[in-house]
């Protein structure tokens, strides 16, 4: 469940229906691929004694052993991340002046609690310093309490309120960010991993468990990495390899020079994942399998895995895809160098050869800052007559590296060039079988990792392999 805080920026109308209509998504998403074992009764948030009482009692022979004693007169209410618990959503706490009587002073009442609800998140809006300093942060997020269990049963979602105006605001990249933070504060954090449970018997996720303790280590190449059994079976099952060192690679960019692990995937192994550091274009983020059986290696979440989203990002390229030391030798054709206009690994955009601090030097083919979509048939930017390529827009074109130029009706050269990224239209025909059309021509097939010259134009173009159909 959601919950909209007081102290939140006051939004515009249309404001607070896009949040409205982002949170309602986002919420639906997550609550598809995640269940827990129900809360009994309605969800009330803890107090911590050691902000509410100035004296515990101490001695394990008396009757209030481990209680308030004395009240802290300056106790106000609890907070998370800047925000203000409402006191219906907190449990009661009293003190007991009296060391073995069951007298006691009601400090606060009990609250009324949340029914139905098995996990709250607080959402934010406000221009914070975070906000301020980095303008490409949309919302970040942390957990607040956390059951007997260790799972947490409530969060905090900032989300930054100069993001939610204008006209570059994006519904389905807010819900993707929304989704991005609550799946933090569910538990796919540093300050979470250490209190995944493990419940490997085939009972109802967080039924009976032991705690899984350090799951996160450096495997021999200084890469930080997450091992528990989900992980390292999606892991290999996607980059089609069976060494037991694979586990989930983490971000080495953040923090982990101080030691400290991130909260992110690794950006040159699972690109496209809703758990990297950075999400691009809302067309190109996955809920991957990988992420997925993250959050099952928690112990808390019955997870729906059937859900997942197929990500294309080194689908079977081996156990050292996105290496430091492989990612530049043109080993892999999900990075690139040079500094053409070429294609994202997922053929809906065209891109260019870029790398960014996540990637470290790494280079893959970002999408265009304008008219990359090849899916968009209003990219068209020329009359059919100066079209020399063959390009074709429109919601079934994909990216294709092409050489083709058309040949005029007395078979002189119009123009020619290397091959680069265009767009054409493409059908399936089967599991990596599809055939494509350009401007002009019938359809022709393209076999995947092969090439195909086209009728009434010179040079070929380049067929995707395992990367369409």
């Amino acid at each position: 469940k959601t919950w909209r805080v007081r102290e939140s920026c006051k939004l515009s109308e249309p404001e607070s229906e896009r949040l409205e209509k982002a949170l309602e998504e986002a919420e639906r998403v997550v609550s598809s691929l995640l269940s827990v074992n129900r809360t009994v009764g309605s969800l009330l948030l803890s107090r911590d004694v050691n902000k509410y009482c100035k004296f515990v009692w101490r001695n394990s022979s008396l009757l209030n052993y481990n209680r308030c004693g004395r009240a802290n007169r300056s106790y106000r209410t609890e907070m998370c991340l800047d925000v203000t618990i409402p006191e219906d959503h907190l449990s009661g706490c009293y003190v007991y002046p009296e060391a073995d009587s069951p007298r006691r002073t009601v400090l606060r009442p009990e609250g009324v609690g949340l029914p139905d609800t098995d996990f709250l998140i607080y959402i934010h809006v406000q221009t914070t310093d975070k906000c301020r300093a980095e303008p490409g942060v949309l919302a970040y997020a942390v957990h607040c309490q956390t059951d007997a269990g260790g799972r947490p049963v409530a969060g905090v979602v900032v989300l930054c309120r100069d993001r939610l105006s204008g006209a570059a605001y994006s519904h389905q990249a807010t819900v993707q960010t929304l989704i991005h933070e609550m799946f933090h504060t569910l538990g796919f954090s540093r300050d979470l991993f250490s209190s995944w449970q493990d419940c490997s018997s085939d009972q109802d996720a967080g039924a009976s468990c032991s705690p899984r303790n350090k799951v996160i280590h450096s495997d021999g190449s200084g890469q930080t990495r997450i091992y528990t059994p989900a992980i390292v079976s999606a892991l290999q099952r996607h980059l089609m390899s069976s060494d037991p060192e694979l586990g989930g690679p983490l971000e080495n960019l953040v923090d982990a020079s101080a030691g400290r692990a991130s909260s992110h995937w690794e950006s040159r192994v699972l690109q496209g994942s809703i758990m990297a550091a950075a999400l691009g274009d809302p067309t190109t983020v996955r809920i991957d399998p990988v992420t997925l059986a993250a959050l099952r290696d928690t112990g808390w979440y019955s997870v729906n895995l059937s859900r997942a989203q197929s990500l294309v990002w080194g689908d079977g390229e081996g156990a050292n895809f996105g290496s430091l030391s492989t990612c530049k030798d043109n080993s892999s054709t999900f990075f690139c160098s040079g500094s053409g206009v070429g294609c994202h690994f997922l053929h809906l955009h065209k891109g260019k050869c870029q790398t960014d601090p996540y990637l470290e030097g790494c280079r893959v083919y970002k999408p265009l800052e304008n008219g990359s979509e090849c899916w968009r048939k209003e990219n068209t930017r020329w009359s059919p007559a100066e079209n020399w390529s063959g390009e074709m827009f429109g919601f079934d074109s994909r990216c294709f590296f092409s050489s083709l130029f058309h040949l005029n009706q007395v078979g002189d050269v119009w123009t020619s060039s290397s091959a680069e990224g265009r767009c054409y239209r493409h059908r399936c025909s089967g599991p990596n079988r599809y055939q494509i059309q350009v401007s002009g021509s019938e359809w022709v097939d393209c076999p995947a990792g092969g090439a195909v010259q086209v009728k009434g134009y010179g040079g070929e173009v380049f067929c995707p392999d395992r990367r369409l159909c």
